[in-house]
């Protein structure tokens, strides 16, 4: 059988936006969008949709999320780590267990993750990823053949480790099915590298985690980098975000 190569112009693409505020330079109208916030905000989307919500509403501001009071709606609100005073949760991923969740509606504004989601709206589709459903989404994105953008929350629209490491993860299974790297790409890759043997002990020292840590809650930066708990794949389909069907 005859091989047919590709030129690197035809190949599939794989890159990585490092922060939101970066978007306006990418082609996201060709691309499937993966939004990344590994603390919290995806990890916890992640594990709210794999422990049954019905369904979770990412909102901009703490307003919108507000309005949804009076509803059936759980309401889940944080800014700069801490739940919003009057809402009933925060971005804690423990918070998002079955018994809570289970086949209810999640109304959700945090400082980075929704925001990302926000401005990524103009996707070929968006879907979610975390360390959680590392293997499922890459195996997903691959049997796709589509072009790959990462899209890094980081924190209040600038670069952070994290989500940089969970991106070049991501790209280490794109960069073996054949996809054509950028130099964003390639960087994320490489810090994935540093960190893949012990992502506990790379990550301990971001700044995100600093900050979680002197909220006294560093059990929740612990439980995100566990890897491959989970197999759902959240997808925004109009206004929420559902357990994608195969």
């Amino acid at each position: 059988m005859k091989v047919v190569q590709l030129s690197a112009s035809e190949k599939l693409k794989a890159e990585v936006c490092f922060t939101p505020a970066l978007l306006p330079l990418y082609d996201i109208g060709n691309s499937i969008v993966v939004v990344i916030d590994i603390f919290r905000a995806t990890s916890s989307i992640c594990y709210g949709i794999e422990n049954g919500a019905a369904a979770i509403i990412p909102v901009s501001k703490v307003e919108e999320c507000a309005a949804y009071h009076g509803t059936d709606c759980l309401l889940a609100a944080e800014r700069d780590g801490e739940v919003v005073a009057g809402f009933d949760f925060g971005n804690s991923p423990f918070a998002y267990t079955p018994e809570k969740v289970a086949g209810r509606t999640v109304v959700l504004t945090t400082t980075n993750g929704t925001h990302a989601i926000q401005l990524s709206r103009g996707a070929k589709r968006i879907v979610i990823g975390s360390f959680f459903n590392l293997t499922a989404l890459s195996d997903w994105l691959i049997k796709e053949q589509e072009n790959i953008l990462l899209v890094c929350a980081g924190w209040k629209n600038k670069f952070n480790l994290e989500d940089s490491v969970f991106a070049g993860a991501v790209v280490a299974r794109l960069k073996d099915a054949g996809y054509s790297l950028d130099d964003s790409s390639i960087a994320a890759l490489d810090l994935y590298g540093l960190a893949s043997d012990d992502l506990r002990k790379y990550l301990k020292k971001t700044s995100h985690s600093e900050r979680l840590k002197k909220l006294g809650i560093e059990k929740d930066i612990d439980f995100c980098l566990n890897v491959d708990i989970t197999r759902a794949i959240p997808v925004l389909e109009d206004e929420k975000l559902i357990k994608l069907e195969p």
